[in-house]
Order: structure tokens, then C-alpha cells, then sequence
């Protein structure tokens, strides 16, 4: 995030647990979700937002939301791409 000059406007500890609850209520006010794991990219729009698939898809194996998650206006981002990065922010510097 440096590298393209953004700034988070709230930042979480890990040692705050973030949970299914957080992650359908961060959905109920998207319109669209990336997912990244790995170089395999995911994403969710419409009533597929709504669906467990995509609460799964923000969760990582202890049930707590993966890092990092970004919400750019009514867009989710969660894990790291960099072409999703790109296609979202631009270029970095």
C-alpha cells in the first residue's frame, strides 16, 4: 500500500479476532468482493454476495477474516494479488 501512496483509514490487531459476523455485515454493504489465494482470484457480485461461499471465501482455516482485507468505497479486497492491486489502485510507484 506504501508504494502506491494509500492510506488505511482503520487498522485492526491480529489480536482483535475478526469472525463470520464481521465478514457478512462488511458483504451486506458491498457490491462486489475480490478474493485473492494465491494467483487464483475469485469474485463476487449481485446475490452471490449474499451467499455462504463468499463469507467463506474472507475467512481464512481459524475462521478469523483473512489479511489483509480492504474495502475501497463498496468493494472488497481481501488477501493479496498483485494484478488486483493494479486493476483497483494502478501502478505501483
Amino acid at each position: 500500500m506504501d508504494a502506491r501512496g494509500l492510506e488505511a483509514q482503520e487498522k485492526v490487531p491480529a489480536s482483535r479476532k475478526l469472525g463470520r459476523d464481521v465478514a457478512e455485515s462488511m458483504l451486506a454493504e458491498s457490491t462486489a468482493l475480490h478474493v485473492a489465494k494465491g494467483k487464483k482470484l475469485t469474485t463476487f457480485k449481485g446475490d452471490a454476495l449474499q451467499s455462504s461461499e463468499a463469507a467463506d471465501a474472507m475467512l481464512g482455516p481459524t475462521g478469523n477474516l483473512r489479511a489483509p482485507t480492504l474495502r475501497v468505497g463498496k468493494t472488497l479486497l481481501v488477501g493479496f494479488n498483485e494484478e488486483l492491486f493494479t486493476k483497483v489502485f494502478g501502478p505501483a510507484d
